[in-house]
């Protein structure tokens, strides 16, 4: 969907919420930050404008469901009102067991309504296709089913939709983090990148580029690798879940406040 009225250039000041995803996590930033594709729009959208006219906002915080980011998160963008937010959330709801992706259609419309009453630009997106994701791609149903509904509701309150699940690039490995379960650094360049596009920009790199091609692996190296990432990984996260931790729990927005860029 193209962008609403709101111009390019009109665009000067951008908040971003969400979980991980949003707060960029696999793509490491200075200190113990991350950068990630939020980050990464939000440098094209400044590049557009007079230097120090640009501001942003990532209230993001990895970890989050979607009840959380509305409590959290959305009154605060309300607060900022800035030309442009991205609202991505839902993700983290749909992976748990028996979750149903209706219900949380649903949840996040109000939500989207409740926000757009503030903000004249809001674009959310789609969740990624997860068939060649181990333990995720058994939930490949529930999110195209989710998908479903995001477009239906982006149709309904006039929101452009950053399409991950069309995005066939970040379907290769090397657009994921080692956990499996973040982008890397080229994976959020990429989906920044297409962000850009949707909202109407040229940019300087085409996110659909093919990744270089790369030697085939034999099946004792994707054993082996699968091992050590469910070592690493797998076990901690299921961890945390049957704990009820989250690696959002005191975890604090990274840029809280629409700062110039």
């Amino acid at each position: 969907m193209a962008a609403t009225k709101t111009t390019l250039k009109t665009i000067g000041s951008y908040a971003a919420i969400g979980d991980s995803f949003t707060e960029g996590v696999g793509d490491p930033g200075p200190g113990d930050s991350y950068l990630g594709w939020a980050d990464r729009l939000a440098v094209l959208l400044a590049d557009r404008r007079d230097e120090h006219d640009f501001r942003y906002a990532n209230l993001a915080v990895r970890g989050k469901v979607l009840d959380q980011i509305v409590a959290d998160q959305v009154p605060r963008a309300k607060e900022l009102a800035p030309d442009l937010v991205t609202f991505c959330a839902g993700g983290n709801d749909i992976i748990r067991p028996g979750s149903d992706p209706d219900d949380v259609a649903e949840r996040f419309e109000a939500a989207l309504a409740d926000l757009k009453a503030s903000v004249g630009l809001v674009m959310i997106t789609t969740g990624f296709d997860t068939r060649g994701v181990p333990v995720l791609k058994h939930l490949r149903g529930k999110i195209a089913t989710y998908n479903v509904h995001v477009r239906a509701i982006a149709d309904r309150y006039d929101c452009p939709v950053l399409d991950l699940w069309s995005l066939k690039t970040v379907q290769d490995r090397r657009a994921w983090d080692g956990d499996r379960l973040h982008l890397s650094p080229e994976g959020h360049t990429r989906v920044a990148l297409r962000a850009a596009q949707v909202l109407g920009y040229e940019v300087p790199a085409d996110p659909d580029q093919p990744w270089p091609p790369v030697p085939p692996r034999g099946s004792v190296d994707v054993t082996r690798d699968n091992i050590q990432w469910a070592r690493e990984h797998l076990v901690p996260w299921i961890g945390r879940r049957l704990r009820g931790e989250s690696s959002g729990d005191h975890v604090e927005a990274k840029r809280p406040d629409l700062l110039p860029l």
